[in-house]
């Protein structure tokens, strides 16, 4: 691929050039020390690009408002690159380098003793590893002197191979269960004759299952090479120790000899409709629509996106209103793919009804096409630059999404393109909506559910990339977001910081001011009503009661509120479940007042609108429908009715997806308006607020949105019942036409919080298959045996009860189910007999420990802390 660099950036004057001479001695056998050159470059926002005499681009982004650090290595290959025979390579060779290194065998296990949030991921343009652990020069300098290690020396072995070819195919089978992801794939393949953007990244099933060793290690070292990777550093670190760090373990890499290779391959421009037909067992019927676009670097872009928004957001979207509102579909879903080529705008919608499918196609495309001609209004666009630039501001808070962010531009060109895009679409307007609209979305380069050819071509001329250079050259950015205080998130100063108190009525109170990165705040207020036998027969209410509230008030609808959210650049939502009523809110510090009196009119002033809550049981059927035909939906079904047997009326019972269609179909709007008159009540509850406030403030403004609350009902905590003696028993569930199955086992256990056991069992959880990739069923059906993508155990107490669950779950090849279940016993009989050793013991507590850290360290995490303290 080609990669945009300012050159400019890489001139001998002594402002943009840094030499450090012999900053570390680079061991290569002989001791031999060299001198490495770190070229500084642009700087915006706070961030600022540094380059190696190597290639290495570098980013760094300190965010001393996090007690973390997130090292992120980004090498510029993904499925564009793939040869013939070589589809799915890239993807296998992110699976690949986490098998290890002579120095590292065992990647999975450091970072997870170290506590780390860790993946890895593979795009069209793009393969990036991520981990984020709690900041320390250590595991600063251990996250760096992995990424350098693993770039050229990772194993690549055949046995490897063999076990995580069939992970990889197992994780491929996975995606041929889902009706939507294989709609996207072959719409996308319908659509691209020739470009590698019409191959799905996770591969070809034969090239997967075929790959040649030798093959897949010439990939390997032709890519994973400093001159074509990016890595971001971002978080809690010191700049001059992080640049030492690159310089002594990545700057010990040679500059390869090769000369990269480019993709040529442009896509042509389509001469007509495309349309494909897919047919597979199912229970629910979907259409979809794709078009050609420009690249995610083209002028153009910033108004096709919003193009985008004003068709598919919810519940402005032409297509929502359209579709989903007269209940000829359930759901809309769309949007744009900023690609490094040319790329494409994508719809589908699920059929209210089997039969409407053609009907639901048929709207969309008028829909979408009619724009052209007829354009848009100003407050469309308006409304779209509003939730984007809400967005923008939300990813600049967190410098560990933003990393990921940046690695995507960066694929594209170069990482500026972030923030140019974000400039480029402030400026969109009505005219340029129009504009794009009617020159790409024409019937010419659509494609749809099955090929019509036109009477003659009717080309769409996709412009090609520009000069990513010149754009950015000069391009300056703006003033770096505040950037809040270093938060030391131990236990002793979360609870030192934090204050501890009640509403007038009763809630209990957590506030824990902190000075957040951008200025956020992130609140949830949680109010608690009923009990066992007065909510008997009212569970379906209970759920539907906060949506509803949400959708209007006697002075705001379900748009308006969204609007005036989407102006004050805030998230709230409202949900309900058996007897809870739980409000969210994350806003900025300037504009949580004005905030909390929306919220405050929801709660005291909900109309309950019809029309909305007959959208949402149509939403909640469609997914019902869904559910009823998923593998993973029906295990976790008959597993939870099994654990639990409850009697068919106890409102903790859980039904079939039949029974539950056919109560859904029974609910009426007076049930849901019934529990708030009857229930809702103010005097039982928490309300956690963490970030930028005044606590007196929040404190009187929540009092006064519940103060007019309140209920003759007595409230009563549901209490969750043991059943202890259930007998063990296999059941299977036969799902014609699914290429994934699903293993699910789950017991109860005497056992809650405050038991003497209940740390045993968490660590002893931790080491059978909590521990991500690296615990004993990972180890044995992942690593080993190559039968599972995705297999763990996990351990959840309740909060008031001596009762807890151990689950383990599993997904695999049908043919493979066997093979799974017998391991899975094997590793359960092996802990049994065997116990743990001392060496896996310390590592569980570290790992945990570790983990927890990091839990702690956002602003939503400490929120969690306190609502699982308080509840």
């Amino acid at each position: 691929m080609t990669v945009f660099r300012n050159q400019s950036n890489r001139n001998t004057s002594l402002n943009s050039t840094i030499w450090i001479l012999a900053l570390f001695a680079l061991l290569v056998n002989a001791h031999v020390t060299t001198a490495v050159e770190i070229a500084k470059g642009a700087t915006v926002e706070g961030i600022t690009q540094y380059e190696l005499d190597n290639g290495l681009q570098i980013l760094l982004y300190p965010d001393e408002s996090r007690p973390t650090v997130t090292v992120n290595l980004t090498v510029f290959v993904g499925s564009r690159h793939e040869g013939y025979g070589e589809t799915g390579m890239a993807h296998l060779l992110e699976h690949m380098v986490f098998k290890g290194t002579p120095t590292h065998p065992n990647i999975p296990k450091l970072l997870t003793e170290k506590g780390a949030s860790f993946n890895g991921t593979t795009w069209f343009d793009r393969t990036n590893y991520y981990e984020t652990l709690p900041a320390s020069d250590e595991n600063l300098e251990a996250a760096i002197h992995l990424e350098a290690d693993r770039m050229i020396n990772s194993y690549i072995k055949g046995e490897d191979l063999e076990s995580e070819m069939t992970v990889v195919r197992n994780e491929f089978e996975r995606g041929e269960n889902s009706p939507t992801r294989i709609l996207m794939q072959k719409m996308n393949a319908a659509a691209f004759d020739w470009h590698n953007y019409g191959k799905s990244t996770i591969g070809n099933r034969s090239d997967i299952e075929r790959v040649p060793l030798p093959n897949l290690r010439a990939f390997y070292r032709k890519y994973y090479q400093p001159d074509n990777a990016l890595l971001i550093v971002a978080g809690q670190f010191d700049e001059e120790k992080a640049l030492g760090y690159i310089a002594k373990h990545f700057g010990a890499i040679e500059k390869p000899t090769r000369k990269l290779p480019t993709t040529y391959t442009d896509e042509p421009a389509q001469d007509g409709e495309k349309s494909i037909t897919l047919r597979r067992v199912g229970s629910a019927a979907y259409a979809g629509v794709t078009y050609h676009i420009p690249s995610g670097a083209h002028p153009d872009f910033a108004a096709v996106d919003v193009l985008s928004y004003i068709l598919a957001i919810e519940p402005a979207g032409r297509l929502y209103k359209a579709l989903v509102e007269p209940k000829i579909a359930s759901s809309i879903t769309g949007g744009t793919y900023a690609l490094h080529d040319p790329g494409m705008m994508l719809f589908y919608s699920q059929a209210a009804e089997i039969e409407n499918v053609e009907k639901v196609r048929d709207v969309m495309i008028a829909e979408i096409e009619k724009i052209g001609d007829e354009g848009v209004s100003d407050e469309e666009v308006e409304r779209v630059l509003q939730q984007v630039a809400t967005q923008r501001e939300k990813e600049l808070a967190n410098t560990t999404g933003l990393a990921v962010q940046l690695s995507n531009w960066a694929a594209q060109g170069d990482w500026r393109l972030f923030f140019l895009y974000r400039d480029r679409i402030e400026k969109v307007t009505a005219a340029d909506v129009q504009r794009v609209a009617k020159q790409y979305l024409r019937q010419s380069n659509r494609t749809v559910g099955m090929f019509i050819p036109t009477e003659e071509p009717q080309l769409v001329k996709i412009p090609a990339a520009p000069s990513i250079a010149d754009m950015v050259k000069d391009y300056q950015g703006r003033k770096t977001i505040a950037a809040g205080e270093r938060f030391e998130n131990t236990l002793d100063n979360i609870e030192k910081r934090t204050t501890l108190t009640t509403l007038s009525k009763g809630v209990q109170v957590a506030l824990l001011p902190k000075k957040s990165r951008g200025e956020m705040v992130v609140l949830s207020l949680n109010l608690k009503f009923g009990d066992l036998e007065s909510l008997k027969g009212r569970e379906g209410a209970c759920s539907y009661l906060g949506s509803v509230m949400s959708r209007g008030t006697s002075t705001m609808n379900h748009q308006q509120i969204q609007d005036a959210l989407d102006k004050l650049g805030a998230s709230l939502s409202v949900s309900s479940g058996l007897g809870t009523l739980s409000v969210s809110i994350q806003v900025k510090q300037e504009n949580l007042a004005a905030t909390l009196d929306i919220a405050k009119q929801i709660l005291q002033d909900p109309v309950f609108p019809e029309e909305e809550f007959e959208v949402l049981i149509q939403q909640r059927m469609a997914s019902l429908e869904a559910a009823s035909t998923d593998p993973q939906q029906l295990a976790v079904n008959l597993v939870t009715r099994k654990l639990f047997p409850y009697d068919n009326d106890d409102v903790r019972a859980s039904h079939t997806y039949e029974q539950q269609m056919e109560e859904l179909k029974q609910l009426q709007l007076s049930d849901v308006k019934a529990i708030y008159d009857e229930f809702l009540d103010n005097s039982n509850g928490e309300l956690i607020v963490v970030g930028d406030f005044e606590s007196e403030a929040v404190k009187q403004a929540i009092d006064e949105s519940i103060g007019d609350l309140g209920s003759t009902q007595k409230y009563s905590r549901i209490p969750r019942q043991a059943f202890l003696d259930i007998p063990g028993s296999h059941e299977k569930i036969i799902t014609p036409d699914k290429k994934n199955s699903m293993y699910l086992s789950a017991m109860q256990i005497p056992v809650g919080r405050m038991h003497e056991d209940y740390p045993s069992l968490v660590i002893g959880n931790h080491i059978l298959g909590g521990g991500s990739l690296s615990s004993r069923l990972a180890d044995r059906v992942r690593q080993k045996d190559g039968l599972s993508y995705g297999i763990a155990s996990m351990y959840r107490s309740y909060p008031k009860e001596n009762l807890s669950r151990l689950m383990i779950y599993a997904i695999s090849n049908p043919e493979n189910s066997p093979k799974v279940v017998k391991a899975i016993d094997e590793e359960l009989k092996r802990l049994l007999k065997d116990g743990i050793t001392q060496d896996e013991l310390d590592r569980a507590k570290t790992s945990i420990l570790q983990s927890n850290l990091v839990s702690r360290s956002s602003d939503d995490g400490l929120l969690g802390l306190w609502s699982s303290l308080l509840s």
